[in-house]
């Protein structure tokens, strides 16, 4: 009975053990940092100066004195550990696809919490070439930045440089705020959280376009809102013919709103975002309750396209975030990736539409099934609009000053409403000599 009793002892003891050394661990790990870098090709020569949170730095052991001081003076060789194993392992270089390997750590420094030396190359690079911080400086490590000089061998400044930072384990959500100072004088700015996989610092036309092909694919596929949208358009609209004129609209129609909100003329306040959100949950909801009581389905493209400049403001919202890899090239990209979204718009539908005629043939009559599908769709999309209305409720509004910047935005927006309507205007004229088209086409029994 004793033996069992130590046994017992021993397993809470071990395991008590393993249960604190996983919340030191946890907390060891900060919940959120960010990194700062610029990168600069000179002639051969790519310089890279970067700055890191030495809280993220928790496994090295530095050097410290008093109740948990660094020890300025003695911590070099920590500071060189450090940047080794959290940061050159961890982020790579390309040129021209070539990974570079060869590399130089020409300097660490330990600056203040307080230092703003990182708002521009030329000065950042002044502070890590100067003297390091006195020892009676009374800094708490965790509270340190670590600010790190790499140096990579190149062919040319010229060539086409790419990045893969994978310094997403410096703490449960990394951010990263990269400068790429292009030889001409530019400057490309990313802002990405994680690992965001490789980034061409300074994409040529095809590389930007290539890539938001791929978003605007991936986005109208991971987008459910979007789907659910697609899905009540083409629940009583199977045919071919039926459908062109419904989704060229809803094409055409968020294609005007994507390309204004990336030249600035959607409204830059913090509740818009939320309230896009609702309406597209609403335009779910119309459209469904529209397929059960059973409208005109002739007429439907008017209101798809009304729809469509709400779903154009809500790709907007993505295209927003990650123009960032567009380089110089905006309009290539935009237009990219409002070919990504039809692609996978048009995937979509080629899944559907058979799934749709198989199951209205052989399991369920169509009109119940149109019903049912409907009441499914629009019990979803009330619960989402409910709950984006929540959420919209919590913003504070303001009346609009009615100056300069008012009256600017306010012409643009007449400039979006005629373009709106010019559109409208050109797709009915070409929708009704298509629909009399095949009036008279099927009249003639062909």
């Amino acid at each position: 009975m004793r033996q069992i009793r130590y046994f017992a002892q021993t397993l809470v003891l071990l395991f008590a053990a393993v249960l604190w050394s996983l919340a030191v661990h946890a907390h060891d790990i900060p919940s959120r940092v960010t990194v700062y870098a610029f990168v600069k090709p000179s002639g051969n020569e790519l310089t890279a100066l970067l700055r890191v949170p030495m809280e993220a730095l928790s496994e090295v052991v530095f050097p410290l004195r008093g109740p948990g001081y660094l020890q300025i003076s003695e911590a070099e060789s920590a500071q060189e550990d450090a940047a080794r194993v959290y940061i050159t392992e961890s982020i790579k270089f390309f040129e021209n696809g070539v990974e570079l390997t060869e590399k130089e750590l020409v300097k660490t420094r330990v600056s203040l919490p307080s230092n703003r030396t990182f708002r521009d190359f030329e000065t950042a690079m002044n502070n890590i070439q100067s003297a390091p911080l006195d020892d009676d400086v009374n800094l708490f490590w965790r509270q340190g930045v670590l600010d790190i000089l790499v140096t990579y061998p190149i062919d040319s400044d010229n060539s086409q440089f790419s990045v893969n930072p994978e310094l997403g384990t410096l703490s449960e959500e990394t951010t990263t705020v990269l400068r790429f100072l292009v030889p001409t004088g530019a400057e490309r700015v990313f802002n990405y959280t994680g690992n965001p996989g490789l980034v061409e610092l300074d994409p040529r036309w095809h590389q930007a376009a290539l890539r938001f092909i791929e978003m605007g694919f991936l986005h109208i596929l991971e987008g459910i809102d979007h789907l659910l949208f697609l899905f009540c358009l083409v629940i009583p609209l199977r045919s071919v013919r039926a459908l062109i004129p419904v989704v060229t609209s809803f094409t055409i129609a968020h294609s005007i709103t994507l390309i204004s909100s990336a030249f600035g003329m959607a409204p830059n306040v913090l509740w818009f975002p939320s309230l896009i959100e609702v309406l597209i949950a609403l335009s779910i909801v119309y459209m469904a309750c529209e397929n059960i009581v059973g409208a005109k389905l002739e007429h439907r493209w008017v209101v798809s396209f009304g729809f469509g400049l709400i779903h154009g403001f809500g790709f907007s919202f993505l295209f927003s975030e990650t123009l960032q890899f567009a380089g110089g090239h905006l309009f290539s990209s935009l237009l990219a990736f409002n070919v990504g979204v039809e692609l996978g718009q048009l995937l979509v539908l080629i899944f559907v539409i058979p799934i749709l005629n198989l199951l209205f043939r052989y399991m369920v009559a169509e009109r119940v099934g149109s019903i049912l599908l409907s009441a499914m769709l629009a019990h979803t999309a009330w619960h989402w609009m409910l709950d984006r209305g929540t959420q919209l409720s919590l913003f504070s509004y303001q009346a609009p000053v009615f100056d300069g910047n008012f009256l600017a935005a306010l012409m643009r927006w007449g400039m979006l409403l005629i373009v709106v309507f010019s559109a409208l205007w050109i797709m009915y004229e070409i929708f009704r000599r298509f629909a009399l088209l095949g009036g008279s086409t099927h009249d003639s029994g062909v």
